[in-house]
């Protein structure tokens, strides 16, 4: 039987993924066996086994496709999140249970099909777009004062669009990888910022963006230097956090976190909650055409005997 085990927004605070996300919690309890990890800023899922494929798995997951589990309702990112999980456990592994590889390939088409039949997606956010919305709210001087990026991804470059556009004059970017980072600005502008020298980048900028894949906290209180008067602005769109939320703490300072920047998106869903039901009907029916496949192919094996 396919198993799976989450660990998501709704049961966990951001504290509390990140320790449980730490400690290896979601998944089989030989990591060897093959499995497909989901990993996202708002939830850690974990899928294996073969043979029968509960209802109540399938229903889930599709529902994680659709961007209906997602706290920013229809996002886009999870369609992508979702291939990447899938391909990554495919090469690691070479071969999946046929019942596992199912599941997950009718997840990334009822994705589509949800994304391209409905409007769930229509005017939906993400974790870049809401950076970018908190920034105008902020009302910061994007001509004359730094903004320091750290990280190179989809997110950071999605960042970097908007920058550019605006005209930003003085923007930094920070990799481990210093040739990413190089490479990136090639087609955006800016200067590459060694993360060597990561307390110099909190010197000199007014916001700071890090969204890594780091496993633990690449900005810690110690970087903060001593006697900084000008406020700074930091954004954390890292799981798990890249930034140490000690910093927030500090007069002058201010931390965003990905709840904080959740709480600030939770607006203006009229359109998207309307089309909830037109992508559940469509999530019931790759259900039943799952459950058809799946009788099939007990079928073949019973006749195969």
């Amino acid at each position: 039987m396919i198993e799976s085990r989450q660990i998501t927004r709704a049961d966990h605070s951001l504290t509390e993924r990140e320790a449980l996300a730490a400690q290896g919690a979601v998944g089989p309890a030989d990591r060897r066996t093959p499995h497909i990890l989901l990993a996202t800023c708002n939830r850690t899922e974990a899928y294996w086994g073969e043979g029968e494929i509960p209802p109540e798995t399938a229903r889930h997951l599709f529902r994680v496709a659709a961007g209906l589990e997602s706290s920013l309702i229809g996002e886009r990112a999870i369609q992508g999140q979702l291939r990447e999980a899938y391909l990554t456990a495919s090469e690691a592994y070479g071969r999946l249970p046929a019942e596992l590889n199912r599941l997950f390939q009718t997840a990334i088409h009822v994705g589509k099909r949800v994304r391209n039949e409905t409007r769930i997606a229509c005017g939906a956010v993400t974790h870049s777009q809401l950076t970018v919305d908190m920034l105008r709210a902020e009302g910061i001087d994007l001509d004359h004062k730094v903004v320091a990026i750290i990280g190179v991804n989809k997110l950071t470059e999605d960042i970097l669009k908007y920058l550019h556009a605006r005209g930003a004059l003085r923007v930094y970017l920070s990799n481990r990888h210093y040739d990413k980072a190089l490479a990136l600005l090639a087609r955006y502008g800016g200067t590459a910022f060694p993360l060597s020298r990561k307390a110099d980048l909190l010197r000199e900028a007014r916001v700071v963006i890090s969204a890594t894949s780091a496993p633990h906290a690449i900005l810690r209180e110690s970087d903060l230097p001593p006697g900084r008067t000008e406020p700074l602005l930091l954004f954390d769109l890292a799981f798990p956090r890249d930034i140490d939320p000690a910093i927030g703490r500090h007069e002058g300072v201010t931390l965003y976190d990905l709840d904080d920047m959740e709480r600030f998106a939770r607006r203006n869903l009229t359109l998207r909650r309307g089309e909830i039901g037109k992508a559940e009907a469509i999530i019931e029916d790759e259900l039943a055409e799952l459950a058809r496949w799946q009788r099939m192919r007990a079928k073949f094996r019973e006749g195969g005997r």
